[in-house]
């Protein structure tokens, strides 16, 4: 048992048989995805290979595998975007995969990806298992497996292994154990900057455990005389609060340092990408533009409607009461993927990794019959399969 208001776990709950059907659904739904793209690819005269790992961000994280920091190019306006404001995890992946294997850089990529792609249904099955239940968690990792910009989920990019590490985290959140909440939490600081969001996670649950403990103390929770058991149990929540910012913060500091510019150096290199925090003025303004023509118009509310539905289901996720650190975590990553100023283009894929948002979704479809949900996930995989190919066939995720 743990301070936590979750269910009990089963026995068992986390392991590899008992996510079997996740894992397979997951598998057969990006089978089915990267056979559309090979096909659509090859009707375009394209290889679809290069499209999911040497386009775009990959690019720039095999770039940082081989040659490390230190790239930049300088645009004709003034902006100069440098490798920095590439967080390190998965070139570092890419870089011991590559010296222990006859793999590129590219391949690693590739590689890591696929298997962290693996990692992040698994653990986004453990975490919905836990919350709601295996039928539950089964249908939750095949929603998030059919997300429209789900290709991206096997591209050479650091979001599957950001999702893997935010979701164990979090599941480590739920079933008490602090050490490798915090651990993973580091880590997915490592990766991308929405590691903010598993760290405030990880503290969120942190604080309101310790609140419920001093307000309401337990026979479990309370120190026992000379036994030292208050202290015990105290001590790893405190240590995995401690670990968990570590990754995030000392590579911002490190940023700092290499650039000389101090410890906000690495947001003086995200300003060079025009990226920043505006509280979503700059998206808005971009929506309000597409209002300025009829054939654009129709862009412009389809985004209206889509932001509309990400908020509705941050509402039903609160109103079904999910555990406090997953509402932190995907409250955050959504903060910070519509109020971010630059490369809305990308706000699709960046709110890949807030899983817990679709736990309603999960649960709708865990609720009807086998054969209809088989349906239903069976429509939605060939229209995710078809629209990924298009979509990296043309313009792509920047």
């Amino acid at each position: 048992m743990t301070d936590l208001e979750t269910r009990v776990t089963p026995p068992g709950s986390a392991t590899p048989r008992r996510a079997a059907p996740a894992l397979l659904g997951y598998v057969a739904v990006r089978a089915l995805g990267l056979l559309a793209l090979a096909v659509w690819s090859a009707a375009r005269d394209k290889s679809a290979y290069t499209l999911l790992t040497a386009r775009w961000d990959a690019l720039w994280y095999t770039r940082v595998a081989e040659l490390g920091y230190g790239y930049e190019v300088r645009l004709p306006n003034g902006d100069v975007h440098s490798n920095l404001a590439f967080f390190p995890l998965l070139p570092w992946l890419e870089r011991l995969l590559h010296a222990v294997t006859p793999l590129s850089y590219a391949d690693a990529g590739f590689a890591v990806s696929l298997l962290a792609s693996l990692a992040a249904a698994w653990g986004v099955f453990a975490v919905a298992d836990q919350v709601y239940g295996r039928r539950a968690g089964v249908c939750a990792v095949l929603v998030w497996a059919v997300l429209p910009v789900g290709i991206v989920q096997s591209m050479a990019y650091s979001e599957s292994l950001f999702t893997a590490l935010a979701a164990w985290s979090l599941y480590a959140v739920l079933t008490g154990r602090w050490v490798t909440a915090g651990v993973l939490a580091s880590l997915a600081g490592l990766t991308r900057p929405v590691g903010l969001a598993v760290v405030a996670a990880v503290w969120a649950a942190g604080v309101a455990s310790f609140v419920r403990a001093r307000e309401a103390p337990t026979a479990e929770s309370a120190p026992r005389r000379g036994t030292g058991a208050g202290a015990a149990r105290v001590a790893p929540r405190a240590l995995g609060m401690l670990l968990a910012p570590l990754g995030a913060a000392g590579y911002v500091l490190w940023v700092g340092h290499h650039t000389g510019k101090g410890p906000l150096g690495y947001f003086d290199v995200q300003a060079g990408w025009r990226n920043g925090f505006d509280g979503g003025y700059a998206f808005a303004r971009f929506v309000a533009d597409k209002f300025t023509s009829f054939p654009s118009a129709l862009a412009g509310l389809g985004l209206i409607v889509g932001v509309a539905l990400l908020l509705w289901l941050y509402v039903v996720c609160v109103r079904q009461r999910q555990p406090l650190p997953l509402l932190v975590y995907a409250g955050v990553v959504l903060a910070l993927a519509l109020c971010a100023s630059s490369y809305f283009g990308s706000k699709p894929r960046l709110l890949l990794p807030a899983f817990p948002l679709l736990l309603p979704l999960a649960l709708a479809l865990a609720r009807l019959r086998t054969s209809r949900s088989a349906l239903v996930v069976g429509c939605l995989a060939a229209a995710s399969a078809v629209y990924g190919a298009w979509w990296l066939n043309g313009s792509g995720p920047p």
